[in-house]
Order: structure tokens, then C-alpha cells, then sequence
């Protein structure tokens, strides 16, 4: 062979081999986001991306983030994940409550899927059981709905005089049918009557706080629902504007100028989920990995708002508080 075409030959072996390099690579793996509130849900997603980092995984550079949101409008998540599965995606994560969760579930029996949700999984047939979770599914509860009790408990002991409570609850959440039984049975064996308001919309909201008025209620518990968690601060302005006691699911409420909160830490909840989609990338099975729960929880307390609404807070609720905002 002459040497001008072993140079030439070796050329364009050289010129391939690069070629033959990136064609060996595997692709970025993709998460999907499916969320059902409208954004912003800044925070909670970069509670995700934290803990995706704490399991080796950074944004752009070994995975990519496809987010699919619905903006409040629950009747478009069944399209959303569709989307995502024909796109291929390595894992969904569902953001916002049970809706997303059920749409993913509908569109997928493989791709593995890591839920945040405020109820009890296993009590809704999301999945068997907390340390078998089997199918492909797992997650974490914040057990939003079990603790509703206890919030009852500690908006009791800050209006003691108050004997009608109020439920703002979304109707269209599925969690409704168990929350408004549990919430009248432990406000009866309290000696307590509970109106119920429900909405899902701007207009809803007013409506429901017009029911609290004609129902006499004197202290109001919000919902864990991500349609009402979208709209908190015109649920903050309302119970602002009627001078109504509110206790929230989140501290988030509290720190945009609600008055008091009692539940898990939503942010940290969500770096969880990353660190399941993390392991999950790295080869964990859903069915393997336990659905978490929260250890602990947090009272958190404003006082400029309860000074707006004349109310002394008990120095026991102040002691006990996680956080008190001055």
C-alpha cells in the first residue's frame, strides 16, 4: 500500500472513530415532571434537584428534566402523561397531590414513578403496602389527611370559645370522601359542629368563605390539596378579610401571612423524592424501595397575623412552636 493512501485510509479511520465513540454513549436519562398545580413550584423543585444531586445526578449534566404542568387544570394530566411516556422517560415524578399520580399510573404499568402526595397510598390502592410498595410505583405521604385531627386539636386550644369549625376542601380532590367523614367524627366527640366549603377555582373560594359567614364558622381548617396550595395567597387574603382563625397544612402558608401551621416539611419531602429518583436511575426497583413518612413535624406561628385578628397566642402553642414569625 502506498503511503498516501495509508494516510488516507488512516484519516478517515481516525475521523470515524469519534463518530463510533458518541454513537457508544448512552443517552442522558430523562426524568419527567408531572405536576398538577400551575407554577411557580420553584422551591419544590429545587428540593429535587438537591436531591437528585445527593444521589449523583446534577441538571444537564448526567440527566435531563422534561416538565409536563397542568396548571390547575386536573382534565389535562391523562394527555400530560401520555406525552411523557411516549417521549420514554426513565422516571415520572408526580407533583401536586393524587390526580397526577392516577393519571401517570393510567398511562404507565413500567416506567417507574415516584409520587408526593399528602394521603395514605396504600389506603387508596396506589400501592400494597409502605414497605412493599410492588408495581412501579413509590414515593413518599406526608399522611396530610391522617393529620388533620391533630390540627383540629391545636386550632381547639388557640380559639378555645370556638364551637363551629370550618373545611375549605377541593370537591374534586379524592381525598374528600375520607377527610370531611374523619373531620366530623373528631369534631363530634370534641363537641364541635363542622361546615363544609368547597372549591377549586377563585370564584369557589369566595363562595365557600360566604358559606363559613352564613354558617357562623369562628375557625377555619384548610385542606391539604394542591389546587388550594396554588391559590394561598387569595385563601390568606380571604380569611384575612372575614377576621376567621385558619390553621394550614403548610408553613408556606404561614410565611406568605397566614396565621398557624402544623405538618411536615413539604420542601424536604420533595429532596426525597429525588433521592428515589436518583436510586431509581441507578437501578433500584420502585417495588423495592418503602414509601417514606415524615418524622417530624412543625408547628409554625405569625404572630402579626394573630395580633391582626386580636387573638393572644397560649404561651403552651408558643413554647411548642417550630418557628414563631414575628
Amino acid at each position: 500500500m502506498k503511503r498516501r493512501e495509508f494516510i488516507t485510509l488512516l484519516g478517515g479511520a481516525a475521523a470515524a472513530w469519534p463518530l463510533a465513540a458518541r454513537a457508544q454513549q448512552p443517552a442522558m436519562p430523562v426524568i419527567g415532571i408531572l405536576a398538577a398545580p400551575a407554577p411557580p413550584y420553584a422551591e419544590f423543585v429545587s428540593a429535587i434537584r438537591r436531591g437528585l444531586s445527593e444521589s449523583g445526578f446534577v441538571e444537564g449534566h448526567n440527566v435531563a428534566i422534561e416538565f409536563r404542568w397542568a396548571e390547575g387544570q386536573l382534565d389535562r394530566l391523562p394527555a400530560l402523561a401520555a406525552d411523557l411516556v411516549r417521549r420514554q422517560v426513565a422516571v415520572i415524578v408526580t407533583m401536586g397531590g393524587t390526580a397526577p399520580l392516577a393519571a401517570a399510573q393510567n398511562a404507565t404499568s413500567t416506567i417507574p414513578i415516584v409520587f408526593h402526595m399528602g394521603a395514605d397510598p396504600v389506603r387508596l390502592g396506589f400501592v400494597r403496602s409502605f414497605n412493599r410498595p410492588g408495581g412501579n410505583v413509590t414515593g413518599i405521604s406526608l399522611l396530610q389527611v391522617e393529620m388533620a385531627a391533630k390540627r383540629l386539636e391545636v386550632l381547639r386550644e388557640l380559639v378555645p370559645a370556638a364551637k363551629i369549625i370550618g373545611l375549605l376542601t377541593n370537591p374534586t380532590n379524592s381525598n374528600v370522601e375520607i377527610v370531611v367523614p374523619d373531620l366530623h367524627a373528631t369534631a363530634g366527640a370534641l363537641g364541635l359542629d363542622v361546615v363544609v366549603g368547597y372549591a377549586s377555582s377563585q370564584s369557589g373560594l369566595d363562595g365557600a368563605f360566604e358559606s363559613f359567614v352564613r354558617g357562623g364558622v369562628q375557625a377555619l381548617l384548610v385542606d391539604a390539596d394542591a389546587v388550594l396550595f396554588s391559590r394561598l395567597q387569595q385563601i390568606n387574603a380571604l380569611a384575612t378579610r372575614h377576621s376567621v382563625p385558619t390553621m394550614y397544612v403548610s408553613r408556606l402558608y404561614v410565611e406568605a401571612g397566614g396565621l398557624m401551621s402544623y405538618g411536615a416539611s413539604i420542601t424536604d419531602a420533595y429532596r426525597e423524592v429525588g433521592v428515589y429518583a436518583g436510586k431509581i436511575l441507578k437501578g433500584s426497583h420502585p417495588a423495592d424501595l418503602p414509601v417514606l413518612q415524615p418524622t417530624k413535624f412543625e408547628l409554625v406561628i405569625n404572630l402579626k397575623t394573630a395580633k391582626s385578628l386580636g387573638l393572644t397566642i397560649p404561651q403552651t402553642l408558643l413554647v411548642a412552636a417550630d418557628e414563631v414569625i414575628e
